[in-house]
């Protein structure tokens, strides 16, 4: 049984709680050796900040950059929100994602049966609702200089944020978007703000030239991303593979995890280029919800997207799609049963949450 390296860095707030559940479901895979882990821990966000006087260390940068996998729970807190910008907790994850190049952001928006009650939307407009919203994570907004704020004198200040992309980096997300399509059902949206931002004109331009040399088999269609949004909360079900830049993206996904009945219940991967030498490629796993910290430390949190990370961690780091089935029906096993954490309308606990998943793991393995 080969063994891989892992690197839990649980953050701040709910973090280290749901970490903890899924420190246990990783401990039930070893158990029945289906994968052995090597783990190790680190700190990100405002505890590293605490540590270290950083969002991340070097030292657990460097670890990152080893491990064949990053676990990852939240981070951020009103504790650090006066922390100088460079080093505030998100600046750790941001590094994360730009140091190991995770370019591709993979955020599944699937309702389970259990929970069409639990979405804000009608039953039937998101029961059997499978999307996937693919982010483009390392360009855009978030990284484009210059990125400041100006000082114009008379009281005045500018605040600047710079949109960049180039043709590599939309053309590179816009083949994981086809690619992926093709193995589900066949149909990408790309989305853009083209009729008032160049690199929208840029976006669409690049993607339709890379369907037509190269994808003419997947359907394509483009919305405005602001059209997208209204789209997704009045007919989600007509969407396969959403793909679009880093901006629209995390909110598109974001407005995509409440059709799923709560923001808990969503997991991502990031990945980055596939090393055509050893197949392999850095990854990094995490729950879309946050911090949390309203309810931290209560045992209100729910694990089940932390878990979900894990199960996308089986899939597409180690290859181990029927693993990752078998957990991910496991958690569905859970939800028909009844189980609730506080976010989707119950009373368990988040350990009483992960016992259900070890439980259902057990049944489904006997």
């Amino acid at each position: 049984m080969q063994t891989r390296s892992v690197l839990l860095l649980p953050g701040d707030g709910i973090g280290p709680e749901v970490m903890a559940e899924v420190e246990r479901v990783i401990d039930w895979h070893q158990r029945h050796k289906v994968i052995a882990f090597n783990l190790e821990r680190g700190l990100v966000g405002g505890c590293a900040y605490d540590a270290h006087g950083a969002a991340i260390s070097e030292a657990d940068m460097a670890k990152a950059k080893a491990a064949d996998a990053v676990l990852f729970g939240a981070v951020g807190g009103p504790k650090w929100d006066s922390v100088p910008y460079e080093v505030r907790p998100e600046a750790g994850l941001l590094r994360l994602r730009k140091d190991l190049g995770l370019f591709a952001n993979l955020r599944p928006a699937v309702c389970f049966p259990a929970l069409a009650d639990a979405s804000s939307l009608k039953r039937e407009l998101v029961e059997g609702l499978d999307i996937m919203i693919l982010r483009e994570l390392t360009g855009g907004v978030y990284f484009g200089e210059p990125k400041e704020i100006r000082d114009l004198g008379n009281g005045q200040k500018r605040g600047i944020d710079t949109q960049v992309y180039d043709t590599y980096e939309i053309e590179r997300i816009g083949r994981v978007a086809f690619e992926m399509a093709r193995k589900r059902r066949n149909k990408v949206t790309s989305s853009d703000k083209r009729n008032v931002m160049k690199s929208g004109v840029l976006w669409h331009e690049v993607i339709v030239a890379l369907h037509k040399r190269d994808y003419p088999d997947v359907q394509l269609e483009h919305q405005l991303a602001d059209a997208l949004g209204m789209q997704l909360v009045r007919a989600p079900k007509q969407f396969d593979v959403i793909v679009t830049d880093n901006l629209f993206g995390d909110m598109l996904s974001d407005v995509a995890s409440m059709l799923t009945g709560s923001l808990g219940m969503l997991p991502s991967a990031s990945l980055g280029e596939t090393d055509p030498v050893t197949g392999t490629r850095k990854a990094l796993y995490e729950p879309v919800h946050g911090s949390a910290p309203d309810i931290a430390g209560q045992g209100k949190a729910n694990p089940l997207a932390m878990i979900g990370s894990f199960a996308m961690m089986l899939r597409y780091s180690f290859g181990l799609g029927e693993a990752a089935d078998r957990l991910e029906a496991a958690m569905a096993d859970v939800l028909a049963s009844g189980v609730r954490t506080a976010d989707i309308g119950g009373l368990a606990t988040t350990s009483q949450m992960g016992d259900a998943v070890l439980a259902a793991l057990d049944k489904r393995a006997a």
